[in-house]
């Protein structure tokens, strides 16, 4: 079956459109307030999820790094560890161009005001990690990671 130079670019056309369609369906605007504005009014971003981007944010040193530097820092809440209260927080946050951690947020607490706060605390003394890419570009990725509070 012979197919016409015409076909074949029409249909390598159509495939680059769905593979950019594609990547565009896990990126979305954002909307985030500028701190240092005086009326606290808010700015358009784009965030990529973790998943859909060429090259993934990465903790510096990998993963067995980020899970080291969440036990080093984590320190357990006086209340929640004298009332023996356990569990697990769900944290958001993206890394941002420059590899900064910024919006970070608990997504699914413990039940635990402390141990949320503590979670989101940990978080925040992040170093900043290697930037996500997109087509060599860099952009903003959302990344999802659990810490665990365990007696």
């Amino acid at each position: 079956m012979k197919i016409s130079r015409l076909s074949l670019s029409l249909l390598l056309a159509g495939l680059s459109a769905l593979l950019i369609d594609a990547s565009a369906q896990h990126m979305r605007n954002v909307t985030t307030c500028n701190p240092l504005s005086p009326n606290k009014s808010g700015y358009n971003m784009l965030v990529y999820d973790y998943e859909s981007v060429d090259v993934r944010p990465q903790f510096p040193g990998g993963e067995r790094s980020m899970i080291n530097f969440i036990n080093e820092t984590r320190e357990y809440p006086y209340d929640a560890y004298h009332n023996h209260i356990q569990g697990r927080v769900l944290c958001s946050f993206v890394v941002g161009t420059d590899g900064k951690l910024f919006d970070i947020q608990v997504i699914q607490g413990s039940g635990d005001e402390s141990l949320d706060r503590e979670a989101m605390r940990v978080i925040s003394k992040m170093p900043p990690w290697t930037v996500g890419m997109v087509r060599n570009a860099k952009v903003n990725v959302q990344c999802i990671i659990p810490i665990a509070f365990r007696l």
